[in-house]
């Protein structure tokens, strides 16, 4: 990276100028991007038991459609900043399109079950640059002064892919095939590239700018090994396992060299100096605590749904769909009210509104109200949107213009590591408390398989069903637990003040703009 300060330019106004046309533009061709990947996960996990019987192969084989996936992502996403620096952010944007594209198509004509997770290791290659590269063309774009109202504007696919995902996925493996819910991303991808080489400023790449191939060694490895234990920890049934022990200890030794070597490092793959930042560290630990707790919700939710309740992937997409709603209501006004104020104002009250939706759902029966449901959802939706998004910007905007391709990719392996250590937990614990609810009926079964149960006949389903919603409820609890933490970390550390310009050359614009 150059030491010569860029000079200022369009793309990092320091001026407040609103939410202009060109700024919408590129906020839109990020959006097409984040709504294929984020989409594509959730898609394929309704499809997960098709795909079982369509390959004739066991669940503990097909997960690893999903599972392969996160860890192609976690190799890659450490690589976001350097790339994005070497080879120019538009370029690596949709190449990384095309890539994911690549990887649908193989996917959706696989023939059997190694193939199609080989293939989705090679999509995961390219949907793991998609949104960090995203995030970094539209913060170089906007500029502190209106990160909050762009990030709202991306963030609505990041709460809405959960909701949609379910519904376009039970749909299409229904009606059409579960080919498709690979072949879907090709038109989108088509849109995004085309509107991509329209709408996106070029920017200079930085030949210059050397990889740091020890951090590399370290981090991707790292990540990886950790994943891959929290996966295995769902399939063995705890963390007990040599199988999930040691690739966990393993991942954890490695990713602490890696810590040690970045701290030193000239140029580190990721800049962990950034930490130094009080409001960017307490913005990670809060999204941390946040993602681990919602993304785990985002688990339990459709599995009361489909095990207790006997729905369909399609009546269970649109049952959840009440969160997605509560989500788009709040996202706006969070991000107005984000360049507006700190979000030491915001994330807390929109953390409450999380954890109330949480304490309500430790209360689930089999017999729930589903209005009651989807009013706990819709809650939880305005608390995502009140939260998750402003903390995201909140990270973003009391750093340097020259840290963002860096604090983008720190931001980005958060949110995935905490997103899997959050479902790999909460299973886990949903694993153990259907073991000890079934433990409390003289004869029944200690195993904790919740497959089909819609098809027992109803006076077992009697015994059953109020067990499951019992065990369902208790795992709720930790969630719980992860958003009061996330709350008091919020409340102490989130800044309550608008964040002022940060570079000099952004202050001496302000001056000059002000003096007339």
């Amino acid at each position: 990276m150059s030491e010569t300060p860029a000079p200022a330019t369009p793309e990092a106004p320091a001026v407040d100028e609103g939410l202009t046309r060109d700024v919408l533009a590129v906020a839109g061709v990020v959006v097409l991007g984040a709504i294929m990947s984020i989409l594509d996960v959730t898609v394929v996990n309704v499809a997960i038991k098709t795909l079982s019987q369509e390959f004739s192969s066991p669940l503990s084989t097909i997960q690893w459609v999903a599972t392969g996936y996160t860890l192609a992502l976690a190799t890659v996403i450490p690589l976001s900043a350097w790339t994005a620096e070497r080879f120019g952010t538009k370029r690596v944007y949709m190449t990384s399109i095309a890539l994911f594209a690549v990887g649908s198509v193989l996917s959706g004509l696989a023939q059997n079950d190694w193939q199609l997770i080989l293939f989705r290791v090679l999509q995961g290659f390219g949907g793991g640059l998609i949104m960090p590269i995203g995030m970094m063309i539209l913060t170089r774009k906007a500029g502190p002064q209106r990160l909050g109202r762009v990030m709202a504007v991306i963030g609505i696919p990041m709460l809405l892919g959960p909701v949609l995902g379910p519904i376009l996925g039970g749909w299409l493996v229904d009606a059409v095939s579960w080919r498709w819910i690979f072949f879907i991303n090709v038109p989108i991808a088509a849109a995004a590239i085309v509107s991509a080489i329209r709408v996106l400023p070029a920017d200079t790449p930085s030949p210059e700018h050397r990889l740091d191939w020890l951090g590399v060694l370290l981090l991707s490895p790292g990540l990886a090994a950790i994943i891959y234990g929290l996966a295995e920890s769902a399939t063995e049934g705890g963390f007990g396992h040599a199988k999930v022990l040691v690739p966990i200890v393993a991942g954890v030794v490695v990713f602490g060299l890696f810590i040690a070597h970045a701290l030193t490092a000239e140029e580190p793959l990721v800049n962990l100096r950034l930490y130094k930042n009080r409001v960017f560290a307490a913005s990670n630990i809060t999204l941390a605590l946040l993602i681990v707790s919602v993304f785990g919700g985002m688990l339990l939710a459709p599995l009361y749904l489909q095990t207790v309740r006997g729905e369909t992937a399609l009546s269970t997409g649109l049952l959840l769909a009440p969160q997605g709603l509560g989500a788009m209501i709040a996202m706006p006004i969070a991000g107005t009210l984000a360049d507006r104020t700190g979000i030491g104002r915001i994330v807390p009250f929109g953390l409450l509104a999380v954890l109330a939706s949480f304490i309500g759902l430790t209360q689930l029966a089999a017999d729930t109200s589903y209005w009651a449901f989807g009013g706990l959802l819709f809650v939880m939706g305005l608390g995502m949107g009140f939260s998750m998004m402003p903390t995201f910007s909140g990270a973003m905007q009391t750093l340097k213009h020259a840290d963002i391709p860096s604090a983008s990719t720190t931001l980005n392996i958060v949110q995935q590591v905490s997103a899997s250590f959050g479902t790999a937990v909460l299973s886990v614990i949903l694993t153990r408390q259907i073991v000890s609810q079934f433990a409390t009926v003289p004869g029944a079964s200690g195993s904790a398989n919740i497959g089909d149960t819609a098809s027992l006949p109803e006076n077992v389903r009697k015994v059953i069903d109020p067990l499951l919603a019992n065990a369902f409820g208790n795992t709720f609890i930790w969630a719980v637990a992860f958003v009061a933490i996330a709350i008091v970390v919020a409340a102490i550390l989130l800044p309550r003040s608008k964040p002022e310009p940060l570079d000099a050359e952004a202050q001496a614009e302000v001056n000059a703009a002000m003096m007339g």
